[in-house]
């Protein structure tokens, strides 16, 4: 018996029109989003209403942590990847690993 979950699949989820890419191939899945406003759209959360005020930062678990945790213990990398570029590997190493495109690409959306 199988000590982790094996995937084979290939899976493009329309969202407000974009096309989501999911892939994968034994413990390793790729999501591939067509852009950073798309991702940005994506890790927004729900709209909120005119004039309400910011919520303080939530000193809970890292969300991103979580996920790596969760990728290691099923034995999977998840690979996510904004327009073909590597973001963040999730499940390789004790903590996410977040590469220089992520940040640049974070860092653009700044001035978009």
């Amino acid at each position: 018996m199988p000590s982790t979950l094996e995937i084979e699949a290939q899976l493009v989820i329309n969202w407000n029109g974009h096309a989501l890419q999911l892939a994968a191939a034994g413990t390793y899945l790729i999501l591939n989003i067509p852009s950073q406003q798309v991702l940005d759209e994506l890790t927004a959360g729900p709209p909120k209403p005119p004039g309400t005020p910011k919520a303080p930062k939530s000193s809970g678990p890292d969300p991103l942590q979580q996920i790596n945790d969760l990728a290691r213990q099923l034995g999977w990398v998840l690979d996510l990847r904004v327009g073909g570029k590597t973001y963040v590997t999730f499940g390789v190493q004790r903590t996410p690993k977040i590469t220089l495109n992520a940040v640049l690409g974070k860092i653009g959306s700044f001035f978009k």
